[in-house]
């Protein structure tokens, strides 16, 4: 396993290495200046010559990439034009607002999509099988942030039930009910497309698992049903569905960006939209590597635990 471990550790540097230059030259192609975007009324060509030069925005494509890069390999991710701050300690507090929406949403959509598929195997082409089939496409096919607006006018304005917004109330205490109270909407909003798809593939894999011969025998033995689905086809079936939970994560990742703006959440996803509109381009360089490598990083956590799972996986 250890030595699993490693070689995916290795694998993991071309991967991030190839994610930054994506991320590079997709932000350079923006269009737009920046310098012309941070001196506003004051952006004459000679101040815009004169700023670029102090930035490094005048040198070509490759050397601004080599000069980012090694800024990264030093911890250093340049300082945000409009902020006047690190670049990390902005993406890092910001971080840990998405990681707490994007946790929620996974825990949720890894929960009842597991329990929806093990439900919609076990009662295939019942009236649980139809009716959560039903709600899966339906859940898949509305968009997040259409879901997350229809909640707020639903649940918000016209029940008063949960905040519209925001993580914590204006003159509340900042405790864990507050903020849990603030997260129902957004987590749910951004966790049932990811819930449909994990329930639906969590469906194919237990009815594989459940025709296997081991499953019949077992049930031969007179092993209780409850025992044989979660014990034996259940346990078996997770060497699948853990890939597509981590596959997931990313994607919740992704689409915290519209529920942070739909909901006014201070995640780093609220943080790219300010800074593509004012043309920040080092914080938007930022923050989107910070989100791939979360992303890499939390599926080669799947991988890991895929391969505990299932031994065949470490060969």
């Amino acid at each position: 396993m250890f030595s699993y471990v490693v070689r995916r550790l290795l694998l993991t540097i071309p991967v991030l290495f190839g994610i930054s230059i994506i991320v590079f030259l997709v932000i350079s192609l923006i269009p737009g200046d920046p310098a012309t975007a941070i001196l506003g009324s004051y952006a004459t060509p000679e101040n815009v010559a004169r700023l670029n030069k102090a930035l490094g925005l005048d040198q070509p494509l490759p050397v601004q990439y080599l000069n980012w890069l090694a800024g990264i390999l030093q911890g250093d991710f340049g300082r945000s034009y409009s902020l006047n701050r690190p670049v990390i300690a902005e993406v890092l507090e910001r971080f840990v607002p998405t990681l707490i929406l994007a946790g929620a949403a996974l825990t949720l959509c890894a929960l009842f999509g597991v329990i929806a598929g093990v439900v919609s195997a076990v009662k295939q082409y019942g009236w649980q099988d139809k009716a959560i089939t039903l709600l899966v496409l339906v859940g898949i096919s509305t968009p997040s942030f259409f879901l997350g607006i229809v909640m707020i006018l639903w649940f918000a304005v016209r029940l008063k039930w949960f905040p519209a917004g925001g993580m914590y109330s204006l003159f509340g205490d900042g405790d864990l009910l507050d903020l849990l109270h603030h997260l129902f909407l957004p987590a749910v909003s951004l966790a049932v497309v990811a819930t449909g798809v994990v329930a639906r593939l969590t469906r194919a894999s237990m009815l594989e698992v459940l025709r296997q011969d081991y499953v019949r025998t077992a049930r031969a033995k007179g092993m209780r049903e409850g025992t044989v689905i979660y014990r034996h086809a259940l346990k078996n079936a997770l060497v699948s569905i853990i890939p597509i939970i981590g596959i997931q994560a990313g994607f919740v990742l992704g689409g915290a960006v519209y529920i942070e703006s739909v909901f006014q959440w201070p995640g780093i996803g609220r943080m790219l939209v300010t800074a593509i509109s004012t043309r920040d381009v080092l914080l938007v360089q930022g923050g989107v590597l910070i989100v791939a490598a979360s992303y890499v990083l939390i599926n080669l956590a799947a991988d890991v635990a895929q391969a505990a799972l299932d031994p065949r996986v470490k060969v």
